[in-house]
């Protein structure tokens, strides 16, 4: 299959007829000396008239800060909603995170299994996050020149995804947090049903920018689905062709391990690479 990726699309798209139209980036990251790590996600649906905005913070006390909200959003002109606002200083190379909002502040991050609730009965405290993202390894992926996916199960149109690294600064309730991590960033955009997939599983890791991956397993009731991703060795990108994802569950039927193995063809006739990867969950909000 191939993908068409050029500067230009680093930008906001052309709004497309579908109603369930959907262009968004997500950046993540994890700062080791500061225990902190974050993700945000910030998705335009303008032909729903809403957006989708979701600001995710594991703090270093074992606290999480989260906010969820779909503001009014009626145009793709750009990524700003609901305080949280993303821009491009170079493509490829320099993009910004920057939030001014609040975060409802959960000792239990497992409270946010009744969001209601949650968002009703903790505190709802100031935050303020801004970050310079900026490249660590090449691109993987872009918008295929022919449609894969059958109408009324597309999850996106064109979607890239590539390691990078985080500077700032994360503050909560006050109390500021100097960020130097790294992380992954994406962007998608076209027609998006969350429905779509059966299942998806999506596993990254950067660390330090000299070693990273992503995997990605898309079950399809009717079918095998997809398993593909990218290993970086701190050089180049390496295609993965295969993923296998093995998960210990609680009896609460939540993940607390897992096991994923990636496994790249041979370059030039070279011999596969295979990376086995085994983690532990260390905080978890539903």
């Amino acid at each position: 299959m191939r993908l068409r990726l050029e500067p230009h699309d680093e930008y906001l798209h052309e709004l497309g007829p579908e109603p369930n139209f959907n262009e968004s980036m997500y950046f993540n990251v994890y700062d080791p000396a500061a225990e902190t790590g974050a993700f945000v996600r910030l998705g335009n649906r303008a032909n729903e008239g809403r957006g989708e905005m979701t600001v995710c913070l594991y703090l270093p006390d074992g606290r999480v800060g989260f906010m969820f909200q779909r503001p009014e959003v009626r145009t793709n002109d750009a990524f700003d909603a609901a305080g949280l606002r993303f821009a491009v200083v170079e493509p490829f190379e320099h993009l910004t995170v920057d939030y001014d909002g609040t975060v409802v502040l959960l000792d239990d991050p497992m409270a946010m299994a009744d969001p209601r609730r949650a968002f009703t009965e903790h505190p709802h405290v100031p935050c303020s996050i801004h970050l310079d993202y900026r490249r660590v390894s090449d691109m993987f992926g872009g918008e295929p020149e022919e449609t894969h996916e059958p109408t009324g199960e597309e999850f996106a149109r064109g979607h890239y995804e590539q390691l990078v690294s985080a500077t700032g600064t994360i503050t909560v309730d006050g109390t500021p947090i100097a960020i130097d991590g790294f992380g992954l960033r994406d962007h998608s955009w076209g027609p998006r049903f969350w429905q779509a997939p059966w299942y998806y599983r999506w596993l990254t890791a950067n660390v330090g920018g000299e070693f990273g991956f992503m995997g990605s397993r898309i079950a399809r009731r009717d079918a095998d689905g997809t398993r593909s991703g990218f290993i970086w060795d701190g050089e180049r990108i390496r295609f993965v062709d295969d993923v296998r994802v093995s998960t210990t569950w609680d009896d609460t039927d939540h993940h607390r391990a897992l096991r994923l193995t990636l496994r790249a063809s041979g370059i030039d006739g070279g011999e596969p690479l295979e990376v086995g990867v085994t983690g532990t969950v260390r905080s978890l909000i539903p």
